[in-house]
């Protein structure tokens, strides 16, 4: 069993809107479906541009360009360090195609995102990206990371 693994998120924009997806998770929890953004884990070999490519390509059928990193987390489960880092991507098309892991996807405007994501994790994204905040996500220049403590 591996003891770190890495992460990669793309928060896919088109335009003004950005992709959400909804993804079951477990029948025994109160809300088993829950709206987030596209991640996957990286594979042995792969940059983590190509990598959070590679991870939209497979559960949205969506070639991007990778902008930018906007923010890096961390967490430990059990005996597994988990790193990840969210990228900013440019959908090169709206046609969304979704993989069986995922029940649904939605284009949505910057405002509207709150409203459609539950998840507390995923609002915290949101806020890490300013995808919340009044200013654009260029107002970032140049790259700052935010780093979650490790619980």
């Amino acid at each position: 069993m591996d003891k770190f693994r890495v992460l990669v998120k793309g928060i896919v924009q088109c335009g003004d809107r950005f992709l959400a997806v909804e993804r079951w998770y477990d029948d025994r929890i109160m809300d088993p479906y829950q709206w987030e953004f596209i991640d996957g884990e990286m594979q042995f070999g792969e940059t983590p541009e190509k990598a959070v490519q590679r991870v939209i390509e497979e559960q949205a059928g969506i070639p991007v360009q990778v902008e930018k990193p906007l923010y890096t987390w961390g967490f430990t489960a059990g005996e597994v360090c988990t790193c990840g880092i969210a990228f900013l991507c440019d959908a090169q098309s709206e046609e969304v195609v979704l993989s069986e892991d995922l029940s649904n996807s939605g284009w949505y405007y910057r405002e509207e995102l709150e409203k459609v994501i539950s998840n507390k994790a995923v609002i915290k994204d949101i806020q890490h990206a300013g995808l919340m905040n009044q200013f654009d996500l260029d107002d970032f220049g140049k790259v700052d990371l935010f780093i979650e403590p490790m619980d």
